[in-house]
């Protein structure tokens, strides 16, 4: 029995040693095809090669404003609320009228009250006006000389003579009087008709105060934001400038923008009008078309990298990119349709930069042939080749 089973053990060593050998035989004629790991072979395909330049930054409106108001006051009446369209004209929010009414009808009583001054100041000039011409000062003066003829002829006596003296110089001491009435007078008038403009200015002001405390769309926008409630105190931006109080945010988001950044290296190869495709995290599934319509012309170093700023527009019809949502502008530099592709990792170059590619070929010991090619751009993962190989070739990758 150990015989038999020594005997059996052996053939099937041998038996194992033939398979193998065949096995090992197959494979040297057939060349080292089977070897390859699929994971290494990588078809040729046809398809489009683009050259690009990615810009990463936020979604804005074209055209955004900032609205405060021109009068101080309460929010009384708030007439939208955020995403609705509005019209230029259309009335936003209201702000509480009484104080503004009240102040009105105070700049209409202190103009009627200037205007009443003035009337009354121009009357006084024109009496003045009258008493200095003194018609009286020539009477006196005629009686005065006829009075020294007859006195000279002992006609009549030295009192008489002194009458008619005194009545001149009372005459002529009237008319400086009114002489200097006169001035005072004018300058009344003058500081009268500046009192009427003044009022008149502060009524305008008090008029156009209450206009403004009607709040108003300037542009045909979308609703950004809603800064205010019914209530909410609210400072002119007459006042405070800058610091005014912000109502609302209004924006035209039917076009878009998004603004960012390209290095130095890139920024040479961008051209104004220049094709785009967007991506955002909300829409991973969806590209939206733009071009670029900006450029900046001077870069900003930071962390010893220069960046140019581009302006990257997009039409917005549906609304769906909103205000502020983080989005990646693909800018297209090079687009060449209808391009042989194989994977930028399956090119190889030798000392001349020549560059070849690995084939597939079950002919050769090794499973795979080195053939020359003439290669165009890349992006980083495809490489377009120009001549070498056909679609449906099986380039083999590097381990």
């Amino acid at each position: 029995m150990p015989i038999k089973k020594s005997r059996k053990r052996t053939f099937l060593v041998a038996l194992a040693l033939i398979v193998a050998g065949a096995v090992w035989g197959i494979s040297a004629l057939t060349g080292a095809s089977t070897t390859l790991d699929p994971a290494q072979i990588a078809v040729v395909e046809r398809g489009t090669m683009r050259r690009s330049v990615v810009a990463t930054g936020r979604v804005e409106p074209i055209t955004k404003v900032d609205i405060k108001s021109k009068a101080n006051g309460i929010i009384e009446k708030l007439y939208v609320d955020v995403d609705q369209l509005v019209r230029p004209g259309q009335v936003l929010a209201e702000l509480d009228r009484e104080n503004l009414t009240a102040r009105l009808r105070q700049a209409r009583a202190n103009l009627q009250g200037a205007e009443a001054a003035h009337e009354a100041a121009d009357a006084q000039l024109k009496k003045n006006e009258i008493e200095a011409q003194s018609p009286d000062v020539e009477f006196a003066q005629r009686n005065s000389v006829r009075a020294q003829q007859l006195f000279d002829q002992k006609l009549v006596s030295q009192s008489s003579l002194d009458e008619t003296r005194n009545a001149l110089e009372q005459a002529l001491n009237r008319q400086a009087a009114a002489q200097g009435q006169l001035v005072i007078s004018r300058a009344r008038v003058t500081e009268a008709i500046a009192n009427v403009a003044q009022s008149r200015a502060a009524l305008e002001s008090a008029e156009e105060e209450l206009a403004n405390a009607t709040i108003k769309a300037p542009i045909r926008a979308t609703v950004l934001t809603r800064d205010v409630e019914i209530g909410s105190p609210v400072s002119s931006i007459l006042n405070l400038g800058a610091n005014g109080t912000l109502v609302f945010t209004l924006g035209d988001i039917e076009r878009v923008f998004v603004r960012g950044k390209v290095d130095e290296a890139d920024i040479g190869r961008v051209r104004i009008d220049q094709p785009a495709n967007i991506t955002t995290e909300t829409f991973r599934d969806r590209v939206f078309q733009g071009r670029v319509t900006q450029i900046s012309p001077i870069g900003v170093d930071k962390d010893n990298v220069t960046t140019f700023e581009v302006k990257v527009s997009i039409d917005n019809p549906g609304k769906e990119l909103k205000a502020n949502m983080t989005a990646n502008a693909e800018i297209i530099l090079e687009e060449f349709l209808n391009s042989v592709l194989v994977p930028e990792a399956g090119v190889f170059y030798d000392d001349r930069r020549n560059s070849f590619v690995d084939l597939a070929d079950a002919s050769s010991r090794t499973g795979r042939k080195r053939v020359p090619v003439q290669v165009g751009i890349g992006n980083g993962t495809k490489m377009q080749v120009v001549r070498g190989v056909n679609p449906g070739d099986k380039v083999v990758l590097p381990n």
